[in-house]
């Protein structure tokens, strides 16, 4: 905890902290959500580490941390709740455009609607207008930090980490690398779109709250020289991300066997070409083996979880015994334009509904995930997939300052249930089934300091 003594460290200002007094909800190292009455959260910079934006300095009840900090400014949200910001952990922000567009398939979904949509995005006025949508969005829905796909123009990355950067966000992307089996207006060229991606990473990787993805679309739009020039760069920067999907439909594994014979499975490919390691994410992950599963464990790779696309598509349900059974890493998605929307409880409530399908033929059994186990997935347990656990995803000290400020009663049904629910887990069941972005007050960045000024 920083005392106010603290405060008058040469480089803070008293103006820089800040506190916020409501009920609080966090979670433990257990990821098991708590609901704290009266608490006072104080955020400002981190005197010891200098950091670039705003950590939790401290946070408990507000009638024991009050006396610390006797002219804190404090803004109250009497009746409201301070939560975690939401992660997501996989999305296209060049498709919102084409959220709800009719489609048989994946594939099918990407030639009609997907490449004509991303082709657009050659023209700087125009990926900045969507980049500036697409954070705004976020925002109205409460995810402070996501790792989202751009097109395969150099354009796209710019014009996201630009807007995010102007916001004090965390945003991690990639230009999308795709060679082969595209049309005209996003396939790139392999050489250049490699030299494009270092350049990427070299101008935008760590500034401010800003990280690099190296980001393959998928297998079957990568040449091989792609794929391996992709693992190289993900071997010499460590510290990037890397994104892309795996084993979301069979036409598409179908498709990856004919290209790569020698491969065990779809994910094995990634691996060949040193794709596979900690802060890899991958999204659907629907039809792993258990050897695939346990690699992911192995290598530290995490399962972006994407239930509304999968649906919405007819790609099938992640199975969530599995993943668990076999350790991997794995948080929640919105997967938008796939996605049917950028509501965080729309899809948690569409994970807990497609967890409880039965699925016999494909050894798939029904699992049904508490209330506090679908919030970690969409909160701390995305971050610690991202391999941002206790920077992002929780409000315990340390942690970026992101929070949304949540309203329980937003709506009469709301109002209604609250009225009823006697435990912390039917509260939050409550918001999943019924709630929207009326649910989320108030967003807060943990904004750089130098941006607040």
């Amino acid at each position: 905890m920083v005392s106010s003594d603290q405060l008058h460290h040469p480089t803070i200002k008293v103006s820089h902290v800040r506190g916020y007094r409501a009920d609080m909800l966090y979670f433990d190292d257990r990821g098991q959500a708590h609901l704290q009455s009266d608490c006072l959260l104080v955020v400002g910079p981190d005197p010891a580490q200098l950091v670039v934006c705003d950590v939790v300095l401290a946070c408990g009840a507000f009638s024991a941390l009050r006396p610390d900090y006797p002219h804190l400014d404090i803004t109250h949200y009497p009746g409201k709740w301070l939560a975690p910001g939401f992660v997501d952990l996989h999305s296209h922000y060049p498709q919102l455009d084409v959220i709800g567009s009719p489609s048989p398939g994946l594939l099918p979904w990407l030639e009609d609607y997907t490449f004509p949509a991303e082709a657009k995005f050659v023209d700087p006025t125009w990926a900045n207008s969507r980049a500036s949508f697409f954070l705004d969005e976020l925002c109205r829905h409460g995810v402070t930090t996501s790792l989202a796909f751009a097109t395969s123009h150099v354009t796209s990355v710019e014009a996201l980490f630009t807007n995010a950067r102007a916001r004090g966000m965390r945003i991690l992307t990639g230009k999308c690398l795709q060679d082969q089996h595209c049309p005209d207006g996003v396939r790139d060229t392999t050489e250049k779109s490699l030299l494009d991606t270092e350049m990427l990473i070299n101008r935008w990787h760590g500034i401010d709250r800003l990280g690099y993805a190296i980001t393959p679309r998928f297998v079957p739009t990568s040449s091989h020289a792609q794929l391996a020039g992709a693992g190289e760069l993900a071997t010499q920067y460590a510290s990037v991300w890397v994104q892309s999907h795996v084993a979301e439909n069979h036409d598409e594994i179908a498709w990856v066997a004919s290209q790569h014979p020698e491969a065990r499975s779809y994910l094995e490919v990634y691996n060949q070409y040193g794709l596979l390691r900690k802060r890899s994410v991958y999204a659907h992950c629907i039809y792993l083996d258990a050897q695939d599963r346990d690699l992911m464990a192995q290598t530290g790779a995490a399962a972006a979880i994407c239930p509304t696309s999968n649906a919405f598509l007819g790609s099938g349900f992640f199975d969530f015994s599995a993943g668990k059974s076999h350790h991997m890493a794995m948080g929640l998605a919105s997967d938008v334009g796939g996605g049917t929307s950028m509501n965080v409880f729309r899809t948690m409530r569409a994970a807990y509904e497609t967890a409880r399908v039965d699925l016999p033929k494909q050894g798939r059994a029904a699992t049904t995930l508490s209330p506090s186990y679908l919030w970690w997935l969409h909160t701390a347990g995305a971050a610690q997939a991202l391999d941002l656990a206790g920077v992002v995803g929780n409000l315990q000290p340390g942690c970026e300052a992101d929070f949304v400020v949540i309203n329980p009663k937003a709506t009469p049904m709301l109002a209604r249930k609250a009225h009823v629910c006697e435990t912390l887990d039917e509260q939050l069941f409550a918001m999943i089934v019924l709630g929207d972005d009326r649910l989320i007050e108030q967003t807060h960045v943990a904004l750089p300091t130098m941006l607040a000024d």
